[in-house]
């Protein structure tokens, strides 16, 4: 269970909505929904919670590239809306290395139809290379966790955090009525 909230800062104040990522695929479109939230360019920040597990904190100002904070990349990456976040830049790997021999077809064959054996081979030879990028995810809090510094929470009170993180964070923001209306 997850739970996903937009904070929108505008001249009044914090404006909440809650969201739904099942239509989201990149970080780009995770800020273009942001986006979409404030069309004066103001601050926006989308807030995720899995179970308790990990959160994370996206900021979108105008036009800039995402800002991102997760609480814990290990837990993250078990989740598809973490993964979401966990992009090869905030992991610290060279774009698109772990991809790049997965979209070849390397079978043999003329059409990419293999035989049973080899798909069962396949299919080890892949779950081999999940799990080798699963341990490549670093335990514990990864990017920017100076996010919401600016804003009134440090990084330490950032890095503290545990459990219900988005209410704590909506708290420490003056925004903790707004987001219950969209809980």
């Amino acid at each position: 269970m997850y739970f996903a909230a937009l904070l929108a800062r505008t001249e009044d104040g914090w404006v909440a909505s809650d969201t739904e990522l099942d239509d989201v695929e990149t970080l780009s479109d995770l800020a273009d929904l942001a986006r979409e939230a404030s069309p004066d360019e103001d601050t926006v920040l989308v807030l995720i919670e899995q179970e308790d597990a990990w959160f994370g904190v996206v900021r979108v100002d105008g036009e800039d590239d995402p800002r991102i904070y997760v609480s814990d990349a290990a837990a993250a990456a078990r989740s598809s809306y973490g993964e979401i976040l966990l992009t090869d830049e905030l992991l610290g790997r060279e774009p698109g290395d772990d991809d790049v021999l997965d979209a070849l077809d390397l079978d043999g064959t003329e059409d990419g139809d293999a035989d049973d054996d080899e798909d069962a081979a396949d299919g080890g030879d892949a779950a081999a290379g999940a799990a080798g990028a699963g341990e490549a995810v670093p335990h514990g809090p990864v990017g920017d966790a100076e996010v919401l510094d600016d804003l009134g929470l440090s990084e330490k009170e950032l890095r503290s955090m545990s459990g219900d993180a988005v209410g704590e964070i909506a708290e420490a923001l003056g925004a903790s009525e707004v987001l219950e209306t969209v809980r």
